[in-house]
């Protein structure tokens, strides 16, 4: 009679501790969702207030934890927590602006003739990007964008549409290793 209820109660166990598994594994991705937007938070309140007295750090810190705990299902997604896409590599974060303003500073240079002579080609294109991370799109978007020459029309998921003010081919795949250049590997290395 035991062995009978042992064996009737295992799958009611297996079930529960299935269940509570579960249940740790979600609760521990909102406490990680929770923190990482804290943490941004927090970056942005000693950016703005530029202050770094412990007064300001503890109201910060209060007011970011406050902010996160009901907020966090707007800033990161279920899906985009499990990424390591949220938390970029520092060190090349701190690089992609010289390189951005580099990029930037030669394009301007090779616009010159194109205005001046009124020798442009217009053109809209459309082509994808390989990121994975949404914030990584919206800077790429952005930095074709401040690249003379060339305007981002659209963002939709992975599918850029761009304008371009002297486009050298109508080609997609061409035209995407043409205005995205570096921008693109860089934004892959410093979001995974």
């Amino acid at each position: 009679m035991l062995i009978i209820k042992k064996k009737l109660f295992k799958p009611l166990q297996k079930k529960r501790k299935e269940k509570v598994k579960s249940v740790n594994v979600h609760s521990k991705w909102k406490i990680i969702r929770i923190l990482l937007t804290a943490s941004y938070l927090m970056v942005g309140w000693i950016f703005f207030t530029v202050n770094l007295a412990p007064f300001s750090l503890f109201l910060g810190l209060t007011l970011s934890f406050a902010v996160a705990f009901f907020t966090y299902d707007l800033f990161i997604e279920k899906e985009e927590a499990a990424r390591r896409s949220l938390l970029p590599r520092i060190y090349l974060l701190i690089l992609y602006p010289l390189v951005l303003l580099t990029k930037v500073y030669l394009a301007s240079f090779k616009m010159i003739i194109p205005v001046i002579s009124g020798q442009s080609n217009p053109r809209v294109v459309h082509f994808r990007t390989r990121l994975k991370s949404e914030l990584a799109r919206v800077v790429l978007a952005n930095s074709i964008t401040l690249t003379p020459g060339t305007l981002t029309l659209d963002l939709d998921n992975d599918h850029l549409i761009v304008h371009w003010l002297d486009a050298k081919t109508i080609h997609s795949h061409y035209a995407a290793r043409l205005i995205k250049g570096h921008f693109e590997s860089w934004l892959k290395r410093i979001w995974m």
